[in-house]
């Protein structure tokens, strides 16, 4: 059960770690290329590096999906607690991620944050739309 908590937190803090990625998202090669990501000994070409950045994504999801299939067997009391524990160290690291920029990427970083806001709310409409709609069709 501690995994299963454990892992979902790691995977609602990758939305604020992506935030904090440069636009396009992580950079392999160049002078910013980090000497100990995992792939970078294996002089991988541009097309493996899509192809396994792929892979990684898909893992990503597919663990996503996991932690939400046990989330989802735990008490609502236990779900609320969780939720709300995640939403605080989300915003705590939001904030001291905001901290650490010029007050021009405050401006950019605050732009993001409302987007992202309103694309999640989006999301969460359109999958009660979606389960409202599997109701009335049993």
């Amino acid at each position: 059960m501690r995994k299963t908590l454990i892992a979902l937190m790691f995977a609602a803090a990758l939305p604020t770690v992506a935030m904090a990625m440069p636009e396009g998202g992580p950079r392999h090669d160049g002078p910013h290329h980090r000497g100990d990501a995992p792939f970078h000994q294996l002089d991988l070409s541009r097309d493996q590096r899509q192809q396994i950045g792929k892979l990684m994504g898909e893992q990503m999801q597919q663990r996503r999906e996991i932690n939400e299939r046990y989330l989802a067997k735990l008490p609502a009391a236990d779900q609320k607690a969780m939720k709300d524990e995640l939403q605080a160290s989300r915003d705590k690291t939001d904030t001291a991620v905001r901290n650490l920029l010029k007050p021009e990427q405050q401006k950019k970083f605050d732009e993001l944050q409302k987007e992202r806001a309103a694309k999640k709310a989006e999301w969460q409409e359109f999958q009660a739309w979606k389960a409202e709609k599997g109701t009335k069709a049993q």
